[in-house]
């Protein structure tokens, strides 16, 4: 129980430093002790960060009637907004070499 606590806490940590994995991890947490409104809330979060995994939790949440049809769709544009950010010429050419 105490691990627990201290790795909740270090997630928060880190979400609020703007990891989006720490973010999903703290939104799968919230989803599996049932508060789906704060899972939601992490899951856009993350997903505005560009995580791709949080972006198809949201699809599930949508499909499931926890997210509405505008936070979700504000959502998919954040996070294209946040994939199209991190694209240049230089990591294009350098995946091309990998």
């Amino acid at each position: 129980e105490k691990d627990k606590k201290k790795e909740l806490f270090h997630l928060e940590e880190a979400a609020i430093a703007g990891h989006p994995d720490a973010r999903y991890n703290l939104a799968c947490h919230e989803t599996r002790i049932k508060r789906f409104d704060r899972a939601v809330k992490h899951f856009i979060i993350a997903a505005n960060l560009g995580h791709d995994e949080s972006i198809q939790q949201l699809k599930k949440c949508y499909k499931y009637g926890d997210v509405s049809k505008d936070d979700f769709a504000a959502a998919l544009r954040a996070h294209q907004a946040a994939v199209d950010a991190t694209k240049s010429p230089q990591r294009e050419a350098a995946k091309d070499n990998a």
